[in-house]
């Protein structure tokens, strides 16, 4: 028998080697330009908004809006502290000069937005959803994935998905203009000259409350971006809108 009998050692494998970095340009400076400029101007319009709401914090529809008239919906009070409105003391003239300062900022961008998007088919093509993606079984797997924060990776972090195109078509070209439109309808000048401003919304409250309900509408896509992109890597997502450039999240399994 032999006395120095071999004794196979097991060698442990290697791990495998981690995936190359890969940085990809995302956003173009027009469009990182253009979302910091909307954060300050949309952040702005809505806290002395809270303030202007906080002068008479009723909302009616049709011709309504007086004191003793029915509203739809009330608060005793002013309901919004100061913390969230500018200016934080009640001062309703010096909150409608910061509303319509800050309205020139969302204004003009956003028409230059609309028809540039429009021209180089920026809209068509990364913004429209394809017929594929809009099938509800798509969406209900898109929002599976979102929930068990199963984020897209690989070469699918750089384009939108179903729920970023809904999302941002829903605040660029319904929400926003909406709130452009009501806010030129409360505006006696622009209602003596335009009156039809009026029929559309049905008279100057209506577009009251539905200037309301678009700002909350706003603010909370605002609240699910902003965990959306904490979800997803704050780091890689905030240094992507600053620079342009995006670490792509490798492929699951690699």
């Amino acid at each position: 028998m032999d006395e120095n009998p071999v004794i196979a050692e097991a060698q442990e494998a290697e791990p495998p080697a981690p995936p190359p970095r890969r940085i990809a340009y995302r956003h173009r400076l027009p469009t990182r330009l253009w979302h910091w400029l909307n954060a300050l101007t949309v952040f702005v319009m809505l806290m002395s908004g809270l303030m202007i709401f906080n002068a008479h914090p009723h909302l009616y529809w049709g011709q309504y809006g007086a004191n003793f008239d029915h509203s739809w919906l009330s608060f005793k009070g002013r309901p919004i502290p100061g913390w969230a409105t500018i200016p934080s003391t009640y001062n309703l003239a010096a909150a409608r000069r910061w509303h319509l300062a800050f309205a020139w900022l969302l204004v003009v961008p956003l028409v230059l937005f609309l028809v540039t998007s429009l021209v180089n088919r920026h809209a068509q093509r990364d913004l429209a959803p394809t017929r594929d993606e809009v099938r509800p079984r798509h969406i209900w797997h898109d929002i599976r994935e979102h929930a068990r924060l199963r984020f897209p990776a690989g070469d699918a972090a750089l384009r939108y998905n179903i729920l970023q195109k809904l999302s941002y078509v829903a605040v660029i070209f319904i929400l926003l203009p909406l709130m452009v439109l009501t806010g030129l309808a409360m505006s006696p000048a622009m209602a003596a000259a335009w009156p039809w401003l009026l029929d559309m919304f049905g008279g100057r409250q209506s577009a009251r409350s539905i200037h309301f309900i678009c700002a909350m509408a706003l603010l909370a896509f605002i609240l699910v971006h902003l965990l959306m992109v904490v979800l997803a890597g704050p780091i890689n997502e905030v240094r992507s809108m600053i620079t342009g450039r995006f670490r792509v999240p490798p492929e699951r399994g690699r």
